[in-house]
């Protein structure tokens, strides 16, 4: 892979909830939203990590990325 070689989790739902702070699309933050154009595929994947933890855990109404809303 190259260094922009991880896809991004974004899928067009780019809202930002208030109370969790996260995308309800994609579950970033919106630092890890900022720094995903530039991040190597390294970071790319550590990224993806968090977000899939966050959608273990963040109840399936909240976010689509969960299963929730769309």
């Amino acid at each position: 892979m190259g260094v922009k070689g991880v896809k991004s989790p974004c899928i067009n739902i780019c809202r930002i909830d208030n109370a969790s702070g996260l995308c309800e699309g994609c579950l970033r933050t919106l630092d890890e939203i900022r720094v995903w154009g530039q991040a190597d595929d390294g970071e790319r994947l550590r990224i993806l990590d968090r977000v899939a933890e966050r959608a273990r855990t963040v109840p399936q109404t909240t976010c689509a990325a969960a299963g929730g809303r769309a």
